[in-house]
């Protein structure tokens, strides 16, 4: 870390311009209940032009509270543009607030000079926009940052070097690792690519570009995720090409050389500026939030983490109450001297079924997992096998792909789902415990023990926790994939990380599990011949046989119930 320092400039009386925040902002603005009384009117300054590291110009709006007084400063840093709806959840809002807001456009978006580029150059655009800071008459040397998903990225970004004035960041549904946002343990989470090359290339345009892509990404999508090779059959529905776009999605191997330097995560190992940490259980982005806080915490870095019953757009809609309450309170905390708004505790999670949130000293907790074993018949049990014997197959065939339905996604389809239609599929393998007798509550960190074998010797594999109710609905909780290579039809043992949950089981609902070859689009299909799903020409089904010695592991649940006699797992 360097250390810097700089003279202290005589603060010149500063005379707030008259214009107001814009339009679309205010009308927005005004949509908006249940959010703290605001304390000011804001005022508006478009268009500054902040120096970037190289010179480059980095259109600049700065939001202000109309009163007299000392304010800190927030820095908002986006590509998506600086308009709706940036310009009055963090421009508007946080100034009503008391708070000075540096609203920026990275640069190559929103009238920024230079070339965007996914990573590369947010840490020296941070800094030079501290630089820039340092010499405005209304900047008061306390500096906190704000922002959702790459917005959360450009923070950590400045946290690989936090400037001195730095006291204070929230990450919303944030991004440290580009890796993993467009890959899981090499496969393509080709979804979550198409979404965010949309966004990038379109939002920072205004909404009404960013709207037509997305409906005509939404067209074509089937004819883009199903076209072979699939390398660039994005480029009809984007416009163009989209370099950047093609460099991810053709580099799988997180040790490739085209990743180093990709994200700044390794921040959180050192960093000593107290970080407020915001996700949902159906984020695509959560188990990067995850990882922060268990950074932060080993650091011994001030942390809160908060995590409700959101997706990563609905953080941002049906849960922007709560997450502005959480980010205003650790802001004025930490900016102003006033940590009247905290909760008592580090963390706060909404527990699923049970519709409640709960207050917990930290995350993950601790219990013990139970493991729940696959048996004939669709039985899921706590018995243990006593041998590895196959127990049931399915074929997947890459010519008629397993749908993916609901999930931690980027796009609208996301979140908890009816997997019902899916579970009727002869593609996909259920297990279903018994009616629970009382409540069952799974809190932390979900995986899955899988013993597979294949007939090619390359497949994925995709693994699910649900939630069946009393009128035969599975509602998805969370899930996993990996890619497994086997031998010579032998089993192989892979652990697959399914991601964290607090859910609870009522009484009388059962847990099931879910086991299939894919989930497409949100993953790129396999092709079944271990060729790059992305060059792929050729597609060869797969026999994939689930052996008896697999697992479910749930942490903190117990057995709440037997089967009835002569009872049957639903199909």
């Amino acid at each position: 870390m360097t250390s810097r320092t700089h003279d202290a400039l005589p603060r010149q009386a500063w005379t707030p311009p008259s214009g107001k925040p814009p339009l679309s902002a205010r009308l927005m603005r005004a949509t908006w209940r249940n959010l703290p009384a605001k304390r000011h009117e804001a005022g508006w300054e478009p268009g500054l032009v902040v120096p970037a590291a190289d010179g480059s110009p980095l259109r600049t709006d700065h939001y202000f509270p109309r009163a007299e007084g000392d304010f800190p400063t927030l820095v908002v840093r986006s590509p998506y543009g600086r308009g709706v709806p940036w310009s009055p959840m963090y421009g508007m809002l946080f100034a009503e607030q008391g708070f000075h807001v540096v609203l920026q456009s990275c640069r190559g978006t929103g009238g920024s000079g230079g070339r965007f580029d996914l990573w590369r150059n947010e840490a020296d655009d941070g800094q030079a926009t501290v630089t820039w800071l340092r010499k405005q008459s209304w900047f008061n040397g306390r500096l906190g940052t704000v922002g959702p998903s790459y917005l959360g990225y450009v923070q950590w970004a400045l946290a690989l070097d936090p400037p001195p004035e730095l006291k204070a960041m929230v990450v919303q549904v944030g991004l440290h690792d580009p890796y993993t946002l467009f890959h899981t343990d090499g496969a393509l989470r080709l979804e979550n690519a198409l979404a965010v090359g949309v966004g990038m290339t379109y939002q920072h345009r205004g909404i009404g570009p960013f709207v037509r892509a997305t409906l005509r990404l939404q067209r074509r999508l089937r004819a883009i995720t199903t076209a072979q090779p699939l390398r660039g059959a994005h480029v009809s529905a984007l416009g163009g090409e989209v370099p950047w776009l093609d460099d991810v999605m053709t580099h799988p191997d997180a040790n490739d050389p085209y990743w180093l330097g990709a994200s700044p995560g390794e921040a959180a190992e050192r960093l000593s500026v107290p970080t407020g940490l915001i996700t949902g259980w159906h984020d695509a982005l959560a188990d990067q939030t995850f990882e922060q806080h268990g950074r932060l915490r080993r650091a011994g870095c001030e942390t809160a983490l908060l995590v409700g019953p959101w997706t990563h757009t609905s953080a941002l809609q049906q849960g922007w109450p709560e997450v502005f309450a959480e980010s205003l309170a650790w802001l004025r905390a930490h900016l102003c001297a006033d940590p009247s708004g905290l909760r008592p505790t580090g963390v706060r999670v909404h527990v699923g079924g049970a519709g409640e949130w709960r207050d917990l000293d930290d995350w993950p907790l601790t219990p013990a997992a139970t493991s729940w074993f696959p048996a004939p018949d669709g039985y899921l049990t706590q018995q243990a096998p006593t041998d590895n014997t196959p127990l049931t197959s399915i074929r997947y065939d890459p010519a008629d792909p397993t749908p993916s339905i609901g999930g931690p996604l980027l796009s609208r389809t996301a979140g908890p789902r009816d997997n019902s239609v899916l579970e009727a599929r002869e593609d996909v393998l259920t297990f279903t415990g018994p009616p629970l007798a009382e409540p069952v509550d799974v809190l932390g960190p979900v995986f899955a023990r899988l013993s597979i074998s294949t007939d090619t010797g390359y497949t994925d594999v995709f693994t699910r926790l649900c939630d069946v109710d009393a009128q035969g609905r599975s509602i998805n909780v969370c899930d996993g994939l990996t890619q497994l290579r086997t031998v010579e039809e032998a089993p192989s043992m892979v652990t697959v990380p399914m991601s964290s949950t607090a859910h609870r089981f009522a009484a009388g609902h059962r847990i099931r599990w879910q086991i299939s070859g894919g989930a497409h689009p949100r993953y790129a299909r396999s092709p079944g011949t271990g060729e790059s799903s992305v060059d792929a020409t050729d597609f060869t089904p797969v026999r994939i046989t689930l052996h008896a010695d697999s697992a479910l592991m749930l942490p903190g649940s117990t057995q709440a119930a037997q089967p009835f006699e002569g009872e049957q797992p639903d199909a």
